[in-house]
């Protein structure tokens, strides 16, 4: 019973939160510059492109475990290595600001509490 329950319940949402993380690695994948992907010494756009392509085709219709877990580890290395790489080199993310003082907090400056 336990067993029905986690078949029903739980591999089709972590079947789902796999696709998800798939197609959004995808996107941005597909809307990074080509040569963002050379000024981060990172795998062509193409290459990018080809894997995660194949592991949204594989979450989506095959639903294969041992190719969705190989899909899931390359979806993780965009997310966490490739994409902050590309931000970097593409001038976005937190290192670079377009003004303001050193200070600055999220919600203005910061005064020390005075």
């Amino acid at each position: 019973m336990l067993m029905n329950g986690f078949d029903n319940g739980v591999l089709p949402l972590l079947g789902f939160a796999m696709l998800a993380l798939a197609v959004l690695a995808f996107v941005f994948a597909l809307l990074a510059r080509e040569d963002a992907y050379r000024a981060a010494e990172k795998q062509t756009k193409t290459f990018w492109l080809v894997i995660l392509g194949v592991t949204v085709v594989v979450d989506f219709f095959l639903g294969m475990l041992f190719l969705q877990i190989a899909g899931l580890v390359a979806s993780i290395v965009f997310m966490v290595d490739v994409r902050p790489a590309l931000k970097q080199v593409s001038g976005g993310g937190r290192g670079r600001r377009s003004g303001g003082s050193s200070s600055d907090g999220p919600y203005g400056p910061y005064n020390g509490g005075r």
